[in-house]
């Protein structure tokens, strides 16, 4: 038996009027086999036909008055892009981050390990969904999306942001020389990194990179919903638990909010 549609939200966006959101799992879609179930990456090589029936299947969800999720061509930048209304699929712009306050246009992001965050403001009625990897949590996606939101009308210390589920820092291994880059820019991000053992191989918190990230625009609240991609199988498309199996192909999930 198909299983519904089972998003994780967010407490501090659920208590928003007039908001919507989910960051959706991999149940309660159509797909098949690795894609299995509620793929929503066009981008993969699963059959289209399917994930647009998955993706309206979200649209629906969250009482979006259009058959769609608008999403663009996500390049880990720190481009942050307003829309008033749905994106020709052929022509997507290039961008990580999408803001809107149109009514009834639910925009969305699609992940399969790097973090999603969702963003409000309920009076302006503005809304944003951020594609956050480590790229573009230090290259700035985040602050680009509050100006983008604030360009709209939004004020930033009315803006909530959750984060959504993203690969965990015990899950999330990376070379010595990962680390040595990362913290040469900025020496206190040294704490976002983690050995177990002396000569252990770090271990990296992007979770906590976007969460402090966050917490230095000076929005009205940020919080996570604290779920790990690698780790939750059953529930959780990821690109690196695909990789260390090589498996051919992977699924992305959808995190979406929309002003209703």
């Amino acid at each position: 038996m198909q299983k519904p549609l089972a998003p994780a939200t967010s407490p501090l966006l659920d208590a928003l009027p007039g908001i919507r959101h989910g960051f959706f799992t991999r149940e309660g879609g159509i797909s098949l086999g690795i894609y299995a179930s509620l793929n929503c990456g066009l981008g993969s090589g699963d059959d289209p036909q399917k994930v647009l029936e998955n993706r309206g299947r979200v649209a629906a969800h969250l009482g979006a008055a259009m058959p769609e999720v608008v999403t663009l061509y996500q390049t880990h930048s720190a481009v942050a892009l307003a829309v008033a209304h749905a994106v020709a699929r052929d022509d997507l712009p290039k961008a990580d981050a999408v803001v809107t306050a149109t009514p009834g246009l639910a925009v969305g992001v699609l992940t399969a390990d790097c973090a999603p965050v969702l963003f409000a403001d309920p009076v302006a009625r503005v809304v944003a969904a951020a594609h956050a990897g480590w790229r573009g949590a230090k290259g700035g996606i985040l602050a680009a999306t509050v100006a983008e939101m604030e360009r709209l009308g939004a004020v930033r210390s009315r803006i909530t942001a959750t984060v959504g589920p993203c690969i965990s820092q015990s899950n999330y291994e990376v070379g010595p020389e990962f680390e040595a880059d990362f913290v040469a820019g900025e020496a206190a991000d040294a704490r976002f990194f983690m050995r177990t053992e002396p000569f252990a191989k770090p271990h990296f918190d992007l979770q906590g990179l976007v969460l402090d990230r966050l917490a230095r625009l000076g929005i009205a609240a940020a919080s996570a919903v604290n779920m790990c991609t690698y780790g939750n199988e059953s529930i959780l498309f990821s690109y690196r638990r695909t990789q260390h199996r090589r498996e051919p192909e992977y699924g992305r999930q959808i995190s979406a909010i929309v002003v209703t």
